[in-house]
């Protein structure tokens, strides 16, 4: 039985179509480690069995602004080989495709189909270097050669740009800066490599504009109701912004009035963006900007807790910002360590002792049960409850919450709100979240550089959901009972939850 089984489930997999396998292999990896470690293992032994060739420059570029077919699939396999945890064995790869722009002699026009493959590459590069430092390697001779390779087969690229009649705008900003960070990260002691682009960095001006904005107090802060989160940078698969689009981005969100930005220790290289961004700005305008990140510790601390180890987290985060954090947020992986209490004690100290390292600590995907013990702790040790914040959210809510069909009653609903408000979808349920009595600000996704919803997620602000509006959404979201909200609370429990399983 099992071998027909298994037989059959051949024939479905060799014929579902591509998106309802993709989908499949998401829901399965997602379960956690049972299933995602076998799959990654999988792709990764097939990959060390019979690695990509490095394809010629003439094969890879056979002409200027035209992107072929044998130059995709190279892409794609180099983001294959890092994405199954082979970060290190992705460096030749990456090296070869931008070595083979100069040789190929390729040119291409600003807005084209080949500049927008090199910007996604540009992306590549970055999560390839995130996943590599995430694995934390040896920090051997060997490995620093073959970083230092990479940097200058892009300072060779950045030449060839200038060079050009007329000049190119140089790809691979965002891909040198974080090939600078991690040398910086791994090999502390080494002679810092220059950057391939390096200019006294020049001030940017914002143009300001009014806007309807929400604002509340967090700390000591007063800071927008609307976040600008930068989750999407930890994935290629969101797409990639150039560098230059990304600071067009900010600077348009800053001068609508939305200054706080929520980002990770893991999320590509968004705190490096933000900081370069940052540093940009007239003192004046920096001192209005909000940067929230997170310190997410997803296994075994192997160090005691001093105070000497806490600060060197929260200087890493600093040094990544080129500045202050505003709010530091802490994650943490199991809550059977209890080591987690006496970081959050030694953060909150630091708070008072380095105000000009850390602002203010919060809480990540904290549950209700450990906020409450994280709370309690620290009104024993330092007096206070320290903590200002929990961000929550959760993973894969639309099919924990229900079917595909209740989903578009549930879209039918908003729509009918929408059009009472003349607002957008978005927009409803944006404002309702906002109006839940514990919610402080709400972070929408932002794919910085590619898409902009900036001036259609600030009309979230233009309105407020009435008792009608509010009863009708928690009919269908919530039930007439509460029992959809107790049912997904029974099979995802509290928040974070289902993070700490796939860890």
């Amino acid at each position: 039985m099992a071998g027909h089984v298994n037989m059959m489930d051949d024939c479905l997999i060799s014929n579902l179509p591509p998106e309802t396998l993709r989908s499949a292999l998401r829901l399965l990896v997602s379960q956690g480690s049972g299933t995602q470690q076998p799959f990654v293992e999988h792709v990764r032994a097939r990959f060390h069995e019979n690695p990509p060739r490095l394809e010629a420059p003439e094969i890879l570029f056979p002409g200027s602004d035209i992107v072929v077919q044998e130059c995709l699939t190279f892409v794609a396999q180099t983001r294959c080989i890092f994405s199954c945890k082979l970060s290190r064995e992705s460096l030749p790869y990456l090296e070869h495709f931008v070595r083979a722009i100069p040789h190929a002699n390729v040119r291409w026009s600003e807005n084209g189909e080949l500049a927008r493959l090199l910007a996604k590459f540009d992306g590549d590069v970055v999560q390839a270097v995130q996943a590599l430092k995430e694995s934390r390697p040896e920090p051997s001779p060997e490995l620093l050669s073959s970083l230092d390779s990479l940097l200058d087969s892009l300072k060779s690229c950045k030449e060839y740009c200038d060079d050009a009649t007329p000049p190119m705008l140089f790809p691979f900003t965002r891909a040198g800066r974080q090939l600078r960070d991690v040398e910086e990260f791994l090999f502390p002691n080494a002679t810092p490599t220059p950057r391939c682009d390096a200019v006294e960095p020049t001030r940017v001006a914002i143009t300001t504009k009014a806007t309807a904005l929400e604002t509340f107090q967090l700390g000591s802060f007063v800071i927008p109701r609307l976040f600008n989160g930068l989750w999407q940078l930890s994935s290629p698969s969101w797409g990639s912004g150039t560098a230059e689009s990304q600071e067009a981005a900010l600077l348009y969100a800053v001068g609508r009035g939305l200054t706080a930005a929520d980002m990770a220790d893991h999320y590509g290289d968004a705190e490096l963006i933000y900081g370069d961004f940052r540093s940009k700005l007239a003192p004046e305008i920096q001192s209005t900007l909000y940067a929230a990140t997170k310190w997410c510790i997803f296994s075994a601390v192997s160090t005691p807790v001093t105070t000497s180890f806490v600060l060197s987290g929260v200087r890493e985060r600093c040094r990544r910002l080129g500045g202050r954090v505003e709010l530091l947020q802490f994650h943490w992986y199991d809550y059977e360590a209890k080591e987690y209490l006496d970081i959050l004690v030694e953060l909150v100290h630091i708070t008072a002792s380095h105000p000009e390292l850390v602002g203010t600590v919060g809480l990540c995907n904290f549950d209700s049960q450990h906020v409450a013990e994280a709370c309690e702790h620290l009104i024993a040790k330092t007096g206070s409850v320290g903590i200002v914040s929990n961000q929550v959210q959760y993973f894969d809510m639309i099919r924990s919450w229900g079917s595909w069909d209740e989903f578009q009653v549930l879209l039918r609903c908003l729509s009918t709100v929408a059009r009472k408000h003349r607002a957008s979808i978005p927009n409803i349920a944006t404002r309702w979240v906002l109006q839940q009595p514990a919610v402080g600000a709400v972070i929408v996704g932002t794919r910085l550089g590619v898409s902009d919803h900036v001036q259609d997620n600030l009309k979230a602000f233009e309105f407020e959901l009435d008792e009608n509006d509010t009863s009708s959404v928690n009919l269908v979201a919530l039930g007439s009972s509460r029992e959809k909200m107790l049912d997904l609370f029974t099979r995802l429990g509290d928040c974070g939850n289902e993070y700490r399983r796939m860890h």
